[in-house]
């Protein structure tokens, strides 16, 4: 019996690269340099296929980067055509939807119509925005190629063509920031009645122009109590207009949760394709090359492969597991790994019961971090693992 798999994609070209991104991801890639990759994508899919198409099939697909709706419609469709070939790509009963989600992220600044008809045609069925602000002097600052009223514009044009399942992507905590600009930036994103929003505080990341100009005195960020509240603000107001706070940074109206994503929080296999993209299959965590040239050029892209222990896997259960508000299932543990991890961590656990940065819920059967606890996560995973 064939087992539920979710593939991710990566398309790592972007028109311009924003300067808090760490992502493997270039800009101003011509366009003869991005048919190459999707060339060596098309050939890595195959060789997939013939490894793993037998043993799973295909219930969620995300194509990420990078600005993966900067590719041609046709490359996109192209991928696809070729992931259906090799894969059995549906929904199973007991994945509990009429059909697999199919995601793909796009920067507003890069859509149109004839892409999302492409999209819709081929199966796409979910997107993900990267609006980030709906202040543009907050987006110049990021280095995003958008304006507010074409992430606005996008989102219009995306029901048109028959989108039901639309995720904003926004950030808080940036430079010039105010509390009041991200309370105005939520009210209009909710305005706008996207089925997913998730919410993300600025990270400074090594090597990226935001990480230098802060190390010279030239970038001033809100202090971290100002960021707590940005993100409680979210999660409030979220709240009040129907959505549900499931994962520490996402929320959606009840039945749109990122199926895809939730693979990832709940220890579920996956496989990555493209450049530098992570899986966890058979038990198998392996990743691809990161740099280019490689990846084209050789016929097994695969590196860093490694088999996890029974301990890892525990660990990484309750790593990713814990990121979800409703946290985890202690029986669910107790089935997957035959012991009780109320015992196997009883003292850290309850050091944080006891400290309030992790609560019981469901009448004892569940672990969650509590309110306190989802400021404080890092804290509880160090002690933790």
């Amino acid at each position: 019996m064939k087992k539920p798999l979710g593939l991710y994609v990566h398309i790592p070209f972007c028109v311009r690269k924003c300067k808090y991104c760490d992502f493997l991801s270039f800009e101003g890639e011509p366009d003869m340099g991005q048919l190459q990759y999707v060339n060596t994508l098309l050939r890595e899919i195959r060789q997939a296929g013939t490894i793993y198409g037998r043993k799973y099939y295909v219930n969620t697909i995300f194509f990420g980067g990078g600005t993966p709706s900067i590719l041609d419609e046709i490359l996109i469709k192209r991928i696809l055509d070729v992931i259906y070939e090799e894969f059995e790509v549906k929904t199973d009963e007991q994945d509990g939807f009429a059909l697999p989600e199919i995601t793909i992220e796009a920067n507003p600044g890069t859509l149109t119509g004839e892409k999302l008809e492409e999209y819709r045609r081929s199966g796409v069925n979910r997107l993900s925005l990267g609006v980030q602000s709906f202040h543009i002097d907050l987006l110049r600052t990021l280095g995003r190629i958008h304006t507010p009223e074409q992430a606005k514009q996008s989102c219009k044009l995306a029901r048109e063509f028959g989108f039901e399942n639309i995720n904003f992507d926004l950030m808080f905590g940036l430079p010039g920031q105010t509390p009041e600009m991200w309370k105005q930036t939520l009210e209009e994103a909710i305005a706008m009645e996207p089925e997913h929003i998730s919410f993300y505080s600025l990270e400074l990341e090594e090597g990226t122009p935001f990480a230098q100009m802060y190390r010279e005195g030239r970038l001033e960020l809100p202090d971290e109590d100002i960021d707590r509240d940005m993100y409680h603000t979210a999660i409030d107001l979220l709240k009040k207009n129907g959505y549900v706070h499931y994962e520490i940074s996402n929320a959606a109206k009840p039945g749109f949760e990122c199926r895809h994503n939730l693979k990832y929080w709940s220890m579920e296999e996956y496989l990555g394709l493209g450049l530098g993209a992570h899986s966890y299959v058979d038990g198998m965590r392996f990743k691809n090359v990161g740099n280019l040239g490689a990846y084209n050029s050789t016929d097994v892209p695969r590196t860093d492969s490694y088999r996890n222990t029974e301990k890892d896997d525990m660990s990484d259960y309750l790593f990713t597991g814990l990121r979800k508000i409703e946290g985890i299932s202690l029986q669910e543990f107790k089935d997957r790994f035959h012991v009780d991890v109320m015992i196997l961590y009883r003292r850290p656990i309850q050091k944080h019961l006891d400290g309030g940065l992790l609560e019981l819920k469901d009448n004892g059967s569940r672990l969650a971090l509590s309110a306190l606890g989802l400021d404080n996560m890092n804290k509880v995973l160090q002690d933790l693992l």
